[in-house]
């Protein structure tokens, strides 16, 4: 099998290399706003979104939204965030390995790991909000048999409440479908390298148990995939390995036209071996940890959603309750390097429950409004493990441990948050309308410790030399300070269309994020009794969103623009810090900043079968106010760059060709740029004026994919390069000193065959 895929993968890189350079020659791109073409590819087909919690068409929503259909999804062979964030204007993911990921959105971030911060873009499995702090796991959702994936750019605050500060990425699975048998299969098999196998397969299988009324549809999948890093510390060959399995099961009822019952449940099992983090000192794909770093994530998840039809306006209720227990087990050696055993086993179990219940006008008047409430519980038990190693505390003579692990602690921290929201349109008549949103919340947040736990002076000891008992503390029990806030976030936009396919827009709109409570607040040093206090936490940031659009659709159907620009202050900025003496890491709030830029989506269809797509974005972002002692505190300064390019977009170029009667056949290539961006602010926090060592910048890369397909009646089978020329630049800089591995790069070249069947 390796060697037929790397004879039919070479077939596919020379095929499309000759695509290649007449994409540069045209300076083509990639845009995944719109719909695929139709088969006629003649006129580009609209999409319907719900990002506004309402079936519309996505030109006449007055936001950016970038929308993928599954179709797209498969072409492109994108099967989690980093292939969404590479064809989205505006966003990049930061991303170090596999179920450690964090989207940065028009320039709103700090540093890339974003550590004890809750993230700046929400991401939402269908009504389940899954995304979570930067220093946590966050699952890597199978992207297979959904409806579409919707982007949505700037803050989201009205509909999607907290944590959409800067966005909100939604995956909107497929619903059972009661009238036909369905069922489809995608299998892709690649190659990394010379020995690096991969394996993906997918399956759904759709079937209506009572005609017109009663349907089931059940999706699987199964991941296998070689890893291609070697880790000279463990000695594994290919470390980062990845197994992954999961499902889906959803049952329709619809007893009569108005009534609608959806039961979901799904589990997903995600188990990388490895971080994929590597240390360009020791050579390409070299990476170094006496251990592996384990970033693992089952997500189970049940969801209950009713739909009635009143006379007027659609009621939906959607009751989601989610478990999701993860691993972040890292090797902190590197922290003292490597010249005494430092590792973190943090294990966390999260419960969660979300209830969202809405009320939607019909389209049949001058007035379209939404109205809800929304309710979200989350508890989060963290055991956290300091370990040393057994073979270090008998050489060194240290006892007094009932094992390895020199600090143990228990904690759990319960997050309520509770809002209502609308949206009231008026349209003064067809080409022009007005939509105002207000959502108001109250969020608490407290850490509760819980007693079982003990501290020691181990890295005091193992530093200095001493030999004998360590001394033993117990963790008292406490419960902390309660964060609670109470906001609101609003929205108002004017939108004018000048004809039937031009839309225009200007928008403002506000966002926050929960306040942080820090899990060791109080908590002294015991390696430095003069350093600081861990502080209680950090208080909700601010944000606010000037935006002004225009959707457009020309030349009957054949290009189609999205155009947006923006300008948005960021105040009271939520910043990680870190305590100089033990590296513990805490939340405050610093000064503020600007984020300025331009976004643009281009879909061209100059002939039949050839189309031309091109997304990209400017963007300028800084912090703009900080006092002296903010600066002192969080190594910032006025003037210091956020964590984003100055530019990033994606091109695509695409001919597609019948062959014979009942046949077709296409080549494409995409090209995906990102500009380079530091990974976090330059001072050490705490000291003025010292670099940080970890301090860095991302490389300015490209990627070039390129396929070959081809087409017939209900299959399809494509020859694929991914990387295609084997780039190795940076992605995204760790800017924790504790790991010795802290550089992430694209996946090496792969080449590889997709087959897919439909019936």
């Amino acid at each position: 099998m390796k060697g037929f895929l790397r004879a039919a993968a070479c077939f596919a890189a020379v095929t499309a290399g000759s695509t290649i350079a007449y994409g540069q020659a045209a300076d083509l791109g990639e845009e995944e706003t719109q719909a695929k073409a139709k088969s006629t590819d003649t006129e580009l087909q609209e999409i319907i979104v719900t990002a506004t919690r309402r079936n519309a068409r996505l030109q006449d929503v007055p936001l950016s939204v970038t929308a993928f259909t599954q179709d797209k999804l498969s072409d492109e062979g994108v099967v989690g965030y980093e292939g969404i964030a590479h064809l989205t204007p505006g966003v990049v993911v930061n991303r170090p390995t596999q179920n450690f990921n964090n989207f940065t959105a028009r320039g709103i971030a700090t540093n890339g790991y974003g550590a004890n911060l809750q993230s700046t873009v929400a991401i939402y499995i269908d009504e389940l909000p899954i995304s979570a702090n930067g220093n946590s796991t966050i699952l890597d959702p199978n992207l297979y048999d959904v409806e579409r994936v919707e982007f949505l750019r700037g803050p989201q605050g009205t509909l999607f409440g907290s944590g959409s500060l800067a966005g909100a990425m939604r995956i909107i699975t497929k619903k059972p479908d009661l009238d036909e048998f369905e069922a489809s299969a995608l299998v892709d098999y690649g190659l990394t390298g010379s020995d690096s196998f991969r394996q993906r397969y997918n399956g759904m299988i759709n079937v209506p148990l009572v005609n017109d009324e009663l349907a089931l549809r059940v999706v699987g999948f199964y991941r296998n995939e070689d890893g291609y890093l070697d880790n000279v510390g463990t000695g594994v060959h290919n470390s980062n390995s990845l197994e992954a399995w999961g499902g889906r099961a959803v049952l329709l009822w619809e007893p009569t036209d108005r009534l609608a019952v959806k039961l979901l449940a799904s589990h997903e099992d995600s188990y990388p071996e490895d971080s994929s983090l590597t240390n360009p000192a020791l050579g390409r794909e070299k990476r170094n940890s006496e251990r592996p770093d384990l970033f693992t994530g089952i997500l189970t998840s049940y969801n209950a959603t009713i739909d009635y039809q009143f006379d007027g306006a659609q009621f939906t209720s959607s009751t989601t309750y989610s478990d999701f227990d993860q691993q972040f087990f890292v090797d902190l050696a590197n922290t003292f390097a490597f010249t005494i055993p430092f590792r973190l086993d943090a294990a966390a179990y999260d419960k969660i429950f979300v209830e969202e219940a809405r009320l939607v006008s019909d389209n049949t008047s001058n007035w379209e409004w939404v109205v809800g409430g929304f309710y979200y519980y989350k508890r989060r038990d963290v055991d956290f493990a300091y370990r040393a190693s057994d073979e270090f505390l008998d050489a060194r003579g240290l006892t007094g441990l009932p094992n390895d692990t020199y600090t143990l602690f228990y904690n759990h921290t319960n997050i309520h948050e509770a809002a209502g929201f609308g949206e009231l349109t008026y349209r003064f008549s067809d080409s022009f309308w007005v939509t105002g949103g207000l959502r108001y919340g109250s969020i608490s947040v407290q850490t509760i410790t819980e007693e079982g736990g003990y501290q020691s002076n181990y890295l005091t000891a193992a530093l200095t030399g001493y030999s004998g008992p360590l001394a033993i503390a117990p963790v008292v029990a406490a419960t902390g300070e309660k964060a609670s806030a109470s906001k609101f976030a609003w929205k108002g936009s004017v939108s004018y269309k000048p004809s039937d396919d031009i839309t225009t827009y200007a928008t403002v709109s506000t966002g926050f994020r929960s306040p942080i409570v820090n899990a060791r607040a109080g908590l002294p040093s015991l390696n430095d009794p003069n350093d600081i206090i861990i502080p209680d936490g950090a208080s909700s940031d601010k944000l606010i969103n000037y935006e002004v659009g225009l959707k457009g659709t020309w030349f009957d159907g054949r290009f189609t623009a999205n155009l947006a620009a923006y300008l948005i202050d960021w105040k009271n900025i939520q910043v990680q810090a870190n305590r100089v003496s033990d590296s513990v890491q805490f939340a405050t709030n610093i000064g503020a900043a600007r984020s300025k830029g331009i976004e643009f989506e281009l879909m061209m269809n100059p002939a039949d079968g050839f189309t031309i797509n091109l997304n990209g974005s400017f963007n300028d972002s800084k912090v703009t106010e900080l006092t002296a002692e903010e600066a002192a505190f969080s190594g910032a300064v006025e003037g210091a760059r956020l964590a984003s390019p100055h530019f990033q977009g994606s091109a695509l170029v695409k001919y597609a060709f019948d062959i014979g009667d009942d046949a077709r056949g296409y080549v494409s290539t995409t090209v995906t740029h990102v500009g380079s961006f530091p990974g976090l602010f330059q001072y050490v926090a705490g000291q003025p004026g010292v670099e940080q060592p970890t301090y860095d910048y991302t490389d300015s890369f490209e990627n070039v994919n390129a396929h070959i397909g081809y087409e017939r009646d209900n299959w399809s089978l494509i020859a694929y390069a991914e990387n295609l020329f084997d780039n190795h630049e940076t992605t995204y800089v760790h800017p924790e000193a504790f790991l010795a591995s802290r550089y992430g790069t694209l996946r090496p070249r792969t080449v590889g065959l997709r087959f897919s069947i439909e019936y």
